[in-house]
């Protein structure tokens, strides 16, 4: 995801930064995530879709989510457990 790596260096420093609590990597990571889907969405689209009775649910399906494009990189799906988000 090159839009990451834009803002945050790495996919690793982003995900880093929403574990610690950070709501602007979680809006920069679900916008990245959604570009396939609209590329003409913009954060501040993504911003407006979050509020802090959802913010906990996204950064679960976002770790989900990325957790099982990991998986399907690598191919172990048998042995595979998320991390907790918190």
């Amino acid at each position: 995801m090159p839009e990451l790596e834009k803002k945050f260096g790495s996919l690793d420093q982003a995900f880093q930064k929403m574990q610690q609590g950070s709501v602007k990597a979680t809006r920069t990571l679900l916008w990245a995530g959604l570009l396939h889907e609209d590329e003409n969405l913009t954060e501040r689209q993504v911003g407006a879709m979050i509020s802090l009775t959802n913010v906990e649910s996204i950064m679960e399906q976002i770790i989900e989510a990325l957790f099982a494009a990991q998986l399907e990189d690598t191919g172990d799906t048998e042995n595979a457990v998320a991390p907790d988000p918190r």
